[in-house]
């Protein structure tokens, strides 16, 4: 029925809505062109779990942003809303149904 397919419709938008977005700078975009134009939206969860959720539509992603041992790499920044991510070894933060998370390498040198 046209009214169901609304109703469905109008529920994905409103689920897409209340889930995280990740944002990154354009650099990323040159290593990873599927990423670019694209509403990044995943699940809540933790950094590690966001990470993993771009890697999904990205793979490799992951190893560009984190080290050997799952640690955020020194050449990558990440925030979450307007807070830098704590726990750079474990990724544990936590990143809520409406946060923003926006992934950028760090500039370094003088």
């Amino acid at each position: 029925m046209p009214g169901q397919q609304f109703t469905a419709d109008l529920l994905s938008k409103v689920w897409l809505t209340i889930m995280p977005s990740v944002e990154m700078t354009s650099h990323l975009y040159r290593f990873f062109p599927q990423l670019k134009n694209r509403e990044i939206i995943v699940p809540a969860g933790s950094v590690a779990e966001i990470i993993a959720a771009v890697n999904e539509m990205a793979p490799g992603f992951n190893d560009y942003v984190l080290d050997e041992q799952g640690s955020l790499r020194r050449h990558v920044m990440l925030c979450i809303n307007n807070s830098v991510v704590i726990d750079k070894l474990k990724l544990s933060d936590r990143v809520h149904e409406d946060g923003k998370v926006y992934i950028f390498q760090a500039l370094s040198g003088g």
